[in-house]
C-alpha cells in the first residue's frame, strides 16, 4: 500500500509543474518576440505548431488549458496581422492555430467569432476560406448551444462571402429565436429573403460586426466595408444623376463642377474617405485616384 505522504507528494508536485510549464510559455514569448523581429518581416511563426492537435496540447497543459489557449489565440492574432500587413494570399497556419486554440478551449468566444472573420475574408485581407470559417464556427455552436451570436456569424458568412442568401435567411431565423438574441435577427432574416444582396442589410450586418468588435483589425475591417458598401451606392446614385443629365441636355458632363454650377449638386461629391468623386473617359463616376476606399472588397 502507497504511503499517505508519498501520494501527498504527488499533489504537490503536480501543481508545481504546471506552474512550471506555464511559467515557461509565458517565460519564452519575449524571446520569440525578439526571435521574429531579427528574422523580420518574413518570418514565419510555423514553430508555434509543435503539435498537430489541442487534444495532444491538452495532455501537457496539466489543468491550465485556458492560459495555454489565450497565449495561442494571442499568436493566432499575430500570425493574421503580419500575414495582412505583408499582403500575402497565404494563410496555411490560421485554420490549425484555430483549432488547436479552440481544442484548449472550447468556450473561447473571441476565438470562433473574429477566428471566422480571418477565415472568410478574401485574399489579402484574410484566408478566403468561407468554408472552413463556417466549420469552426459550427464547432462554438456545438460547445456554446446558448450563445446567439456564433448563429449571427454563421448567417453573415452565408450572406457576405457565399452570397447563398436563403442559408443566410434561414440561419438568421433559427438564430433569432436563441435564448437571449435580440429582436432584429427576425427582422434581418425577413429582409434577407426579401431583398437578397440589399445595401441596407448589407449595411446593418457590417455595422453590427464594428459595435460587437473588440480587436482593432476587426474594427477596422468593418469600416472599409462600411466605406466600399457607401461609396457604391454615391456612386450608382452619381452615375443616375449623370445619365438623366444626358438625356435631358444631350450633353454629358466632364466634371461634378459643372453640375454644381448649373445647381444640381451643392457640392463636389466627396467619398467616405474625403476624397472627390471623379468622372472617368467613359462617362460615369468613379473613384479618384487619392481615394482610399476599396470597392475590391465588395466583389
Amino acid at each position: 500500500m502507497k504511503s499517505s505522504s508519498g501520494i501527498a507528494g504527488r499533489i504537490r508536485v503536480r501543481p508545481l509543474c504546471g506552474i512550471l510549464v506555464v511559467s515557461s510559455l509565458i517565460a519564452l514569448w519575449p524571446l520569440q518576440r525578439a526571435l521574429d523581429r531579427a528574422r523580420g518581416p518574413a518570418a514565419e511563426i510555423s514553430e508555434v505548431l509543435y503539435m498537430p492537435s489541442g487534444s495532444l496540447v491538452r495532455r501537457f497543459c496539466l489543468g491550465y488549458e485556458g492560459l495555454v489557449a489565450d497565449i495561442y489565440w494571442t499568436r493566432v492574432v499575430q500570425y493574421f496581422g503580419r500575414r495582412r500587413m505583408a499582403q500575402s494570399t497565404r494563410f496555411e497556419l490560421l485554420g490549425p492555430l484555430l483549432r488547436i486554440t479552440t481544442d484548449l478551449d472550447p468556450q473561447l468566444l473571441v476565438a470562433y467569432r473574429y477566428g471566422s472573420i480571418f477565415l472568410a475574408e478574401k485574399p489579402p485581407g484574410g484566408a478566403g476560406q468561407p468554408r472552413e470559417a463556417l466549420q469552426l464556427l459550427r464547432r462554438g455552436i456545438v460547445a456554446n448551444p446558448g450563445y446567439w451570436r456564433l448563429w449571427e456569424d454563421v448567417g453573415f458568412i452565408y450572406y457576405w462571402d457565399l452570397k447563398d442568401y436563403d442559408n443566410a435567411a434561414k440561419v438568421f431565423l433559427v438564430g433569432s429565436e436563441r435564448p437571449g438574441a435580440l429582436a432584429w435577427m427576425k427582422v434581418l432574416a425577413a429582409s434577407v429573403a426579401a431583398k437578397g444582396g440589399g445595401y441596407q442589410t448589407s449595411r446593418i450586418l457590417w455595422l453590427d460586426i464594428y459595435r460587437q468588435a473588440d480587436t482593432d483589425s476587426v474594427r477596422r475591417s468593418a469600416l472599409e466595408h462600411l466605406a466600399a458598401l457607401d461609396a457604391q451606392n454615391e456612386l450608382a446614385s452619381l452615375n443616375e444623376l449623370l445619365a438623366r443629365y444626358k438625356v435631358g441636355t444631350g450633353q454629358p458632363v466632364h466634371a461634378f463642377s459643372e453640375l454644381v454650377t448649373l445647381g444640381y449638386l451643392k457640392a463636389v461629391p466627396r467619398d467616405p474617405s474625403g476624397a472627390p468623386y471623379v468622372i472617368d473617359s467613359g462617362g460615369r463616376a468613379s473613384l479618384s485616384p487619392a481615394s482610399r476606399v476599396d470597392l475590391r472588397l465588395l466583389q
